[in-house]
């Protein structure tokens, strides 16, 4: 793995679910490539529902990008831990990626349209 970040607009409509529900969709996200792992799709915080998230005290920090915060999400039935993440004040060189929120892919469901 390389420690190469591209970030790329993404073309068409993004969506974002959990537990039955949409919580977002945004025609405004990012993609943000790193090495050889999977694309990761950041939605402007403003497409989401926040009203479901819960903060969380699960931080991390990423050399390339800086300090993460975490999200909860609650749905219906049910809390799903740590499901999303932000970067509050991340690094210049990923500064697209400010004001947005990105889901893990084996929690909830995020699709391109």
């Amino acid at each position: 793995m390389t420690n190469t970040i591209k970030i790329t607009p993404v073309s068409g409509l993004c969506t974002v679910r959990a537990g039955g529900a949409i919580l977002g969709e945004s025609r405004a996200a990012w993609e943000l490539r790193e090495g050889d792992l999977e694309p990761v799709i950041y939605f402007p915080a403003g497409d989401i529902a926040t009203a479901f998230l819960d903060d969380s005290d699960t931080t991390s920090h990423c050399p390339q990008k800086g300090d993460a915060r975490y999200y909860s999400i609650q749905t219906k039935s049910t809390v799903i831990e740590d499901a999303a993440w932000y970067y509050a004040d991340p690094v210049l060189a990923v500064s697209a990626i400010k004001g947005h929120i990105a889901f893990f892919t084996d929690k909830v469901t995020v699709e391109k349209i």
